[in-house]
């Protein structure tokens, strides 16, 4: 099975991360900050990686740190777990609707880390939870992921269906990626050899 545990230590966060790419998108997620945990969850259940986080990190400034080092932590997990990426399909792709919003995602494990993020939250927070953090958290990924990860907000009034369209999107498109392609299954899925 295709898995990493990275487990990450500063003066601000300390985060275990535990994925399984060949999952079924089983998820146990404790961070410590509500909204984020349901949008982990639902990155867990539409990309069938199995997902075990556990974050303790200095919510009482606020929840910045603990949401952009669980998501190095995942890039991290996720680059370990991907390894040469022989067999992989590489490339996925999303249209996703929740209600109101329409989010739109493509992503390439290219090794490479870009990120294109046209999703403009119309409100400052969900909850208690600050909408920009949701752009921090897949900034981190894919740094640490090496994704070239690009999300477009189409459609949406609400920034809690927008959020949660955005995981689910980047969920299914990430599924599609890590997929063994069973017409290559042995093959680096790149011209040059590597990724």
């Amino acid at each position: 099975m295709r898995s990493a545990t990275i487990s990450r230590k500063t003066a601000e966060t300390e985060i275990s991360a535990t994925i399984a790419l060949d999952g079924t998108g089983a998820y146990d997620n404790q961070t410590g900050v509500g909204f984020f945990d349901h949008m982990l969850d639902q990155l867990s259940r539409h990309s069938l990686i199995d997902m075990t986080v556990r974050c303790t990190g200095d919510t009482h400034i606020d929840d910045h740190h603990s949401v952009e080092d669980v998501g190095i932590a995942l890039g991290q997990a996720l680059a370990e777990a991907l390894g040469d990426k022989r067999g992989i399909r590489r490339y996925g792709e999303c249209h996703l609707a929740m209600d109101d919003a329409q989010v739109r995602t493509a992503l390439d494990l290219s090794g490479r880390p870009y990120l294109v993020w046209n999703v403009d939250m119309p409100t400052a927070k969900i909850g208690t939870f600050d909408t920009e953090l949701v752009r921090e958290f897949f900034q981190a990924l894919s740094t640490h992921g090496g994704v070239t990860l690009h999300v477009d907000r189409l459609h949406g009034f609400n920034s809690h269906h927008i959020a949660e369209a955005a995981f689910k999107s980047v969920a299914r498109a990430l599924r599609m990626a890590v997929e063994p392609d069973p017409r290559k299954s042995d093959a680096i899925p790149s011209t040059k050899g590597s990724l």
